[in-house]
């Protein structure tokens, strides 16, 4: 498929990755043009193995021979076992453990996806870890290389849902252990590349939209199943996960040192409550809500993104038609709620 070649619906997993991972002619292009191979750092996430496979197919179509290689623990074979079907190689390693690091190939490109969100409360020790002791790991190895490091909008205070999105030059003010400990991961990328002068570019991602979970698929549910959408949180940024894909693998061009930070998301602040409007109206269903809109939401000004690699080319509708669809014909689900609407940070 070309790259603006979307289909109406999606109706299986193969057809997802297939469209997730449709680089733009500008992904092919650098791949024409890029030295050395690409390592993906904790590429058996939610974003991960489809940003691989992204990065395969332009190789492919750009005629290069660079190698793609995922790293992970890969507790879960099955990933490891596609990733090496679609051409990726694989690697095993606890990104925790500075030796096996050190044995990792020092790789030139290097895409840091390693993190922790979910389960913070509780185990706040293992998310700094995660967030803050792999990144210093993976900063000091990786010294000679470049670095796309992913962060998160939630770096950011709330902002005037009326008002002024945050960008790249705004203070950062962290609501909850989990935002503190993104920020620390920042931090620590920061560092080390003021240190070794190593070239890094920082994105602060919110929200991606895959079929089988996000802030769409979030509501989604909650209309078909015939539950209250909650409006505490009532506007949101969104963008097609293939688009945070293709633009991620482009970030490796926009590293520099100091850091390079990119907010990356889509140009809309979407209503939650016409979104679920929206699922109402295709569904034929009666939408509750429960709740107010506050004045401040978790919001991202990407327009620097999108002046370096021009708007998402999935817009809104399109990717809420798309999840209607998946909802109503029982397509899978990662059962991983984004938790979009806590409003202090406690995850």
């Amino acid at each position: 498929m070309t790259p603006f070649d979307l289909p109406e619906k999606i109706t299986s997993e193969e057809q997802l990755d297939e469209v997730m991972s449709c680089g733009s002619p500008d992904l092919v292009r650098m791949m024409k043009e890029i030295t050395g191979d690409i390592i993906i750092l904790g590429c058996a996430g939610k974003i991960g193995v489809q940003l691989a496979m992204a990065a395969v197919n332009a190789v492919a179509k750009a005629g290069g021979k660079n190698r793609v290689i995922g790293v992970s623990r890969f507790s879960d074979e099955t990933i490891k076992e596609k990733m090496e079907a679609f051409g990726a190689e694989t690697i095993k390693c606890d990104l925790l453990n500075r030796d096996l690091v050190g044995k990792l190939p020092k790789v030139y490109n290097v895409i840091f996806m390693a993190g922790r969100k979910f389960g913070t409360s509780g185990s706040e020790d293992l998310t700094w870890a995660m967030n803050t002791v792999v990144p210093a790991n993976v900063a000091q190895h990786f010294k000679d290389s470049r670095i796309v490091a992913f962060s998160t909008g939630n770096v950011y205070d709330l902002s005037p849902v009326c008002g002024a999105m945050p960008t790249e030059d705004d203070i950062t003010d962290p609501r909850g252990g989990y935002a503190q400990s993104a920020l620390g991961r920042e931090r620590i990328f920061e560092y080390f590349s003021n240190l070794n002068k190593t070239p890094v570019c920082i994105i602060r991602l919110n929200y991606a939209i895959d079929l089988r979970y996000g802030v769409l698929r979030d509501i989604g549910t909650r209309v078909f199943d015939g539950q209250p959408v909650d409006l505490s949180t009532g506007h949101v940024n969104v963008m097609w996960q293939g688009d945070v894909i293709n633009q991620s693998i482009l970030c490796l061009e926009h590293c520099s040192c100091p850091a390079n930070i990119i907010n990356m998301t889509g140009p809309e602040t979407a209503s939650v409550r016409y979104i679920a409007g929206e699922f109402g109206r295709i569904f034929g269903k009666k939408v509750d809500f429960i709740s107010q809109e506050s004045p401040t939401a978790l919001l991202n000004n990407a327009s620097k993104a999108a002046k370096l690699f021009g708007y998402p080319r999935v817009p809104l509708l399109q990717m809420i038609e798309w999840v209607a669809h998946w909802i109503e014909q029982g397509g899978a689900s990662l059962d991983k709620p984004t938790h979009f609407e806590v409003r202090d940070g406690k995850f």
